[in-house]
């Protein structure tokens, strides 16, 4: 669950300000994410974790009211996760994250569940707001099943070599870059850098996110391609890479469009998305990301 405070500018360490409101989002990364990927058109099921609490009986239903699955969910001891943002005039923001049930996934939990997602699903879309065994182990079932792996490794974590080899598609904003490869990208040259020094990790496909710069991708077969960003007033910015991502896999793996083409469709949701408040409550859904897109060809 995201409390959200919006706040002119972001305190000084030290320093007390007032707050102009608060409000509650449902957040994670990885339901954002899902939430994404259905209201773009995708089937999907959720893998995680709740806590006991209120909150977390409202994060299901939320999911459920998207039509995600959610029969793979846990319900564990104690509170759901939560995350504290700060959101200032400008739409940037901060994020202190509190794991609460997201750090009592397991790797059991994924093996428990793993006939199921191998059975019905395509592709897996894996974060880095769960302990790194669990992933790990979706990571590795998933390539020895054949399932297509999709990493989003946020917050930002050094990936093992090991894992990397079995990354299909790697997609990283300019500090997860840093994080994995010792690069920052802040422009096209240096996004082309960081995507093709990933690839040669063994990454198979690479999406470098910039925000309003644009996004750059790179793959093993020597294909690359620059999407610039759509132009927008940001209200929030919580949970817009989230959507991005979201977006890309449903539109590349579930309507088969080419990497760029899923980038676009997965810009125009992006670029919704930032205009509004919360995470995903701001997500828009598929018909609305076709209208921008006709309104706002490139």
């Amino acid at each position: 669950m995201d409390v959200v405070n919006r706040v002119k500018a972001h305190p000084q360490p030290g320093e007390t300000i007032h707050g102009l409101s608060t409000a509650y989002f449902a957040g994670g990364k990885g339901a954002n994410q899902a939430v994404a990927a259905a209201r773009s058109g995708a089937q999907v099921r959720m893998v995680g974790a709740v806590g006991q609490d209120d909150f977390g009986r409202q994060l299901v239903e939320g999911l459920q009211a998207d039509g995600i699955q959610v029969s793979a969910l846990e319900v564990k001891e104690g509170l759901s996760g939560m995350a504290f943002i700060a959101v200032d005039d400008a739409g940037e923001n901060s994020i202190i994250l509190s794991q609460g049930a997201n750090g009592q996934l397991t790797a059991n939990d994924v093996v428990k569940h793993w006939p199921v997602v191998q059975e019905q699903c395509r592709a897996v879309l894996l974060q880095n707001e769960i302990p790194w065994a669990a992933t790990a182990a979706a990571i590795h079932a998933a390539a020895d099943a054949g399932v297509k792996v999709y990493m989003n490794p946020a917050p930002a974590c050094k990936v093992p070599e090991a894992e990397l080899a079995c990354i299909d598609v790697l997609i990283v904003n300019e500090s997860e870059a840093e994080a994995i490869c010792g690069i920052q990208p802040h422009d096209e040259a240096s996004a082309q850098h960081a995507a093709k020094t990933l690839v040669m990790s063994g990454v198979k496909t690479v999406i470098v996110t910039m925000g309003e710069q644009g996004a750059y991708y790179a793959n093993h077969e020597d294909q690359a391609a620059f999407v610039p960003a759509y132009r927008v007033q940001a209200v929030d910015t919580t949970g817009a890479g989230d959507t991005f991502i979201g977006a890309f896999c449903a539109a590349h793996e579930g309507k088969g469009l080419s990497v760029p083409e899923a980038m676009r469709f997965a810009a125009a949701a992006s670029a919704i998305a930032v205009t509004r408040s919360g995470a995903q409550a701001a997500i828009p859904h598929e018909q609305e990301i076709m209208r921008w897109i006709e309104q706002h060809p490139s």
